[in-house]
């Protein structure tokens, strides 16, 4: 049986977070089915000294849901075409979330497929974009919990699956696709594993 990650987990430091989420399941139940996608890469957002974390220069309208509760939905826009999907991390009224990357399919392929008119199993989920298109989340779940209702993250898919990953497992990058604290090394993602955004180096 799936076990939806507490409340609890999600009040750890961020980068404790970001790493213990790495083999973890997220699932979303929508009106179209159900879709599962392991977590495979992500990125942690830090307040103090990270000036390409949205909370660095406060709260605005667009970031607000980062500044809520740790376990919670912090849903964006980028580029006019995309929206990409955060966990909330850090007290309330920080600032601090874990972008997730890439995520390995697992079930619902085919809703996922259709929804991104690809048959590539490995192309999916493998961005920040692409995983939100494949899952069917939209903005109307920024804000939400993700330990109930239609958006949750859990320990196990299924009896069968593969569980969390070890320290042994996780790599270090800097991070991708920014132009500020470029160097940091906050995107971690598991080593070898094919449906990274982009393998580590």
């Amino acid at each position: 049986m799936s076990t939806i990650l507490p409340p609890s987990f999600y009040t750890q430091d961020t980068i404790s977070v970001a790493k213990g989420l790495l083999g973890a399941y997220l699932v979303h139940d929508s009106p179209q089915g159900r879709t599962v996608g392991r977590i495979v890469e992500n990125e942690a957002y830090l307040f103090d000294g990270d000036p390409a974390c949205h909370a660095h220069r406060g709260k605005t309208k667009r970031n607000a849901a980062m500044f809520g509760p740790p376990g919670h939905a912090y849903i964006y826009f980028i580029y006019g075409m995309y929206y990409c999907f955060n966990v909330v991390t850090a007290p309330v009224g920080v600032g601090e979330a874990v972008l997730i990357r890439a995520l390995e399919p697992v079930e619902g392929l085919p809703l996922m497929q259709r929804r991104r008119g690809t048959h590539d199993l490995q192309a999916l989920c493998s961005g920040p974009g692409k995983l939100v298109l494949a899952m069917g989340m939209t903005k109307g779940l920024n804000g939400c919990p993700l330990f109930n209702g239609a958006l949750t993250i859990c320990s196990r898919g299924s009896e069968s699956a593969k569980g969390a990953a070890t320290e042994e497992e996780i790599a270090a990058t800097p991070r991708i696709g920014i132009s500020k604290a470029e160097a940091l090394p906050l995107r971690f993602c598991l080593k070898g594993n094919p449906f990274v955004s982009r393998a580590p180096r």
